[in-house]
């Protein structure tokens, strides 16, 4: 199984004829200002078999990128509570998603899990599962109790790819909490720990900064260094980059 990274939480998956994307992006949200660093034509990383999507959110869903690249009847997986949203986009074949189930994607199988979203939307993480070798895409998952009953289920792990970049949001209307809306550098390490995974890849990082709106934590690539040192195999991968399982 190959795995190649993508921009912000984007990644591909690659097993013998069978290719995958997870929240794959080209758009940039424009509330956010502007990217931080270069995004791609998703053709940049070849053709797909199916696209999974962790939630709605418009920085890990760009119907618009999906349809112009690989096509509106590319098979789309997300929450069965996004569904419609997703039909509206004008993609033409999109299957909603509950946790515990379950696709086969050709030389893949993914299985939609448990995941906690910052601002309260429905989200789900995705493993995939081909040749033996398993990983798990948390999207931009918070700290949650859930990490245990995904072990128990599913452990160890190949790899795990988390957020990292601890974001505090300050929206418009609505009272500021000062909290992360994803997992802090400290918390994925955490998390991949109680997930026995055997390399965690940071991802969700590094593209968007755009205080107050939208402030990533400082020194997160430090800390996420200093965490999991002693602690588990830490992989930092930049976009177009590569790991074989």
């Amino acid at each position: 199984m190959n795995i190649q990274r993508l921009p912000w939480a984007g990644v591909k998956v690659q097993f013998e004829n069978t290719a995958i994307v997870i929240d794959p992006l080209f758009h940039f949200p424009t509330k956010f200002g502007g990217p931080q660093e270069p995004l791609y034509p998703l053709d940049a990383f070849g053709p797909v078999d199916a696209v999974l999507i962790t939630h709605h959110h418009a920085d890990h869903f760009d119907p618009q990128a999906i349809i112009a690249f690989y096509g509106d009847t590319t098979p789309v997986y997300l929450p069965f509570e996004s569904v419609e949203l997703a039909r509206e986009s004008g993609l033409k074949n999109v299957q909603g998603a509950a946790v515990g189930d379950t696709f086969g994607l050709g030389g893949l199988q993914a299985t939609a899990t448990y995941s906690v979203d910052g601002t309260g939307d429905p989200q789900v993480a995705w493993v995939v599962q081909g040749g033996g070798k398993k990983l798990i895409h948390g999207g931009d998952t918070l700290w949650h109790g859930y990490w245990w009953k995904i072990a128990q289920a599913f452990g160890p792990f190949d790899a795990a790819f988390l957020p990292v970049n601890g974001a505090v949001l300050q929206r418009p209307g609505l009272t500021p909490s000062g909290q992360p809306i994803c997992l802090t550098p400290e918390q994925a390490v955490a998390a991949a720990v109680v997930l026995e995974a055997s390399t965690l890849v940071p991802i969700h990082y590094g593209v968007i900064h755009h205080p107050p709106l939208y402030t990533q934590t400082p020194d997160l690539l430090d800390r996420l260094q200093a965490s999991a040192d002693g602690t588990m195999n830490l992989t930092i991968l930049k976009a177009k980059e590569t790991i074989s399982l």
